[in-house]
Order: C-alpha cells, then structure tokens, then sequence
C-alpha cells in the first residue's frame, strides 16, 4: 500500500494507545543511563501470598464455563467489602446490583454501549463526558457507542477535577455517561464528598449515568476517598462505580473487577455481557473472594506507596509544580520550563535513561486548542524504593 494511502486509513493520533506513541517519540534514542521505566501504570510489588494456594484449590473450575454474571461467592463478597469500605445507605445485594469484569478496562467500554442503549437523552445528540485528561478507555467506549465524546479540563485551577459548575444544562441533557475518576488518573486527585453529591444529583435531575472509575481508591495518602455510592440514593439509581484488583491488591494479570450500583441498568449492562463479554475464569474469581476478605495485603501495599512519596517529598520538593497527591500512584509533574511534556519525555530518556509517559498523549485538545495535558509528564511510582529514589534523583538533576 502507497504511503499515502496507509496514512489515509491511519488512526488520528489523539486516537491511538499513548503508549504507542511514546514508543515512536523516543524510537530514535538511546537511554543514556540503565533505563528505569516509570512510563506504566502497573504495579511492581509482590502478589499477595494466598494467591497460589488459591488456584490450586479450585483448578478443576477451570473446566466449567464461567457465568457472565459471576459466581455466587464473588458477587457476595464484593458486596460484602463494598459495604465494609464505604458509608452506604444500606448493604448492596450481591444478586441484582454486582457483575463480574474481566478487569475494568472493558467494563467501562462495553458499559458506554449497553448505556448508549439503556439511557434516553432529554435531547440532541448523545454525548459521553470525559476528564482530560483521561484513561484512555473512556474515550475508546464513547466510540465504540457512537455517542460524542466531549472533554472536560480538569486543570490545577480547579483541583484537577471538571469545573461542573461550568457546564451548561444543554450538554447535561444530552448525556448519556458522565465519567469521573478518584482518585484521578494521572493528577491523584480526590473528589471531596460535596463533589460527588452534586455529580449524583444532576444525574438524577437530567437522566444521565454517573460511571465512576474506582480502581485506585485504596491507595491513599491520609483520608479513604469516598466514593460515588455513598451519595447515591437508597436504590443506587444513575450510579455505576467500577473496582479492580489490578492496583488494590498489585494483581494486574489477574483481570478480576467488578460494576456496582444501579439495578436497572445492571441487568441491561448483563444483557449485553452474555453476548459480548469476556467470562472471567471462576478459580480467579475465587482467588478474588479472598483478595476482598483481607485488608492486610492492601495496608501493607498502600505503605509501600507512602514510603515512595516520602520520597518524592524530599527528592522533588516543591519542584516541577509538585505537590503530594492525595490519591493514585502517579506525579504529575510540570515541566513547562523544560519544552513541554514531549520534549522533556525525550531528554529524560535519553540523558537521564528514566522512561515517563507525556502528559500530552493523556489527553484531548480543548475547542480553544489547548491540552491540558501538554505542560506534564506523569511518573508511575511503581519500582521499588531504590529504584524510584534513583529515578527521582535522575530526573532533578537531568531537568534541574
């Protein structure tokens, strides 16, 4: 096929994996120290001990067909630690208000289709609301549902989380999903309770779907965020919130998660499952059960993240806009003065051998041209604490 041609039939950039394109950005350089790749979110600790001696009780379940719903056990307990974690109105039932996910990711992308289905807007096109910047599959399900994704700035002017004040009643009318992350993905910030409550409320007063991306909610620095159940009604209507054990419990190739919330949409939500889902495996759903039944592992992990901000908090300081977050994994780092995200994503490679993600490929231009993303670069404190102390050193001393 004629270059020109491949060009033509090339996804648009904004549209592809940011990891892709930081693969491309930095094809022609060397790393010019061993390499540290603070680039991805996956998480480098140890899996909790249980896990094999978990298998190896349930390896004959590996022959059964798991239910799209998922198992009774599973259900169970995700409702049960659910209601231990957050100030509920009252316990979730694990029948009607809990399905299974093969991770989050495709979750939150099949979910913007079964609500494309589910959700009738007031009026106009449909539309799916979207941070930015944003994980990436929030984007990739506002595609995959044919709905119109808009991007909402969520800048340090405004906590790094969506200005809802500023958005107009016409766009509230026409949507079906609004998206929103706490802690966030890539700042780490936290909606505070009062944030949630008025999100939940417009949801109800124009008919829209509140997703709402879970998945880092037990890392944190001093406070547990709340989450979008607690201000919920008694019926969970027009919330959906979405948990994994990827970051909880540093099981990422376990793909095991779960959505929880509205009944209604739930049983829509599965409709569209038994027909499209990837089945979750039932010895990894067992595996699960225990992960959920044990907060040791999760302390024990949540310190590991704390002693790695202990020192970013001396190595960092107040550099580079820096300011311990109070959620997530990650730093969001400024470097405005140093060319921007993708310029120093380069130097830092190839001068410093520390490979980070550009805060660009993160996010979306907004309609004035600008991207919120373009001044950062976000670091995943996943290694370990010396080689994160390396790295960190690394960086303060390439971009000074």
């Amino acid at each position: 096929m004629p270059s020109s041609q491949r060009e033509a039939h090339a996804a648009p950039a904004e549209g592809r994996s940011p990891f892709v394109r930081l693969t491309e950005l930095i094809a022609d350089l060397k790393p010019g120290k061993p390499l540290i790749n603070l680039s991805v979110g996956e998480p480098q600790h140890k899996i909790p001990g249980f896990v094999g001696n978990v298998l190896a009780q349930h390896l004959d379940d590996f022959g059964k067909y798991p239910a799209n719903k998922g198992a009774d056990p599973f259900r169970e307990a995700a409702a049960q630690w659910l209601t231990r974690r957050y100030k509920l109105k009252r316990p979730l039932e694990a029948e009607r208000e809990i399905l299974v996910l093969s991770g989050t990711r495709e979750g939150l992308f099949l979910g913007c289709i079964a609500a494309k289905r589910w959700v009738a807007p007031r009026k106009g096109a449909p539309a799916i609301l979207i941070p930015n910047p944003f994980y990436a599959a929030y984007a990739a399900g506002a595609a995959g549902a044919g709905c119109e994704a808009v991007f909402l700035p969520a800048t340090r002017a405004h906590g790094f989380l969506p200005d809802l004040d500023a958005i107009a009643d016409e766009l509230w009318a026409r949507t079906v999903v609004c998206f929103i992350a706490s802690p966030s993905n890539p700042q780490g910030a936290v909606a505070s309770r009062g944030y949630l409550e008025k999100l939940a409320g417009l949801a109800r007063r124009f008919g829209f779907l509140v997703f709402s991306d879970e998945c880092y909610s037990e890392i944190y620095s001093d406070t547990p965020p709340a989450g979008m159940l607690e201000v919920a009604g008694p019926d969970f209507a027009n919330v959906v919130v979405f948990h994994s054990l990827s970051k909880r419990s540093s099981l990422p190739g376990l793909r095991v998660g779960f959505a929880a919330g509205d009944p209604r949409f739930l049983a829509a939500f599965l409709e569209l499952r038994n027909v499209a889902a990837p089945q979750v495996p039932v010895p990894l759903q067992h595996v699960a059960v225990t992960a959920y039944g044990d907060e040791k592992h999760v302390e024990d992990n949540r310190a590991l993240y704390s002693a790695k901000f202990d020192l970013a908090d001396q190595i960092i300081g107040d550099r580079y806009g820096y300011k311990r977050p109070p959620g997530g994994f990650f730093l969001w780092l400024d470097v405005s003065r140093h060319g921007g995200s993708e310029a120093a994503t380069r130097k830092l490679y190839k001068d410093a051998g520390v490979r980070v993600v550009p805060g660009k490929y993160l996010a979306r231009e907004q309609a004035d041209g600008s991207n919120p993303g373009e001044n950062y670069i976000r670091v995943a404190m996943v290694q370990d604490k010396a080689a994160t102390a390396e790295a960190l050193h690394r960086i303060v001393a390439t971009l000074g």
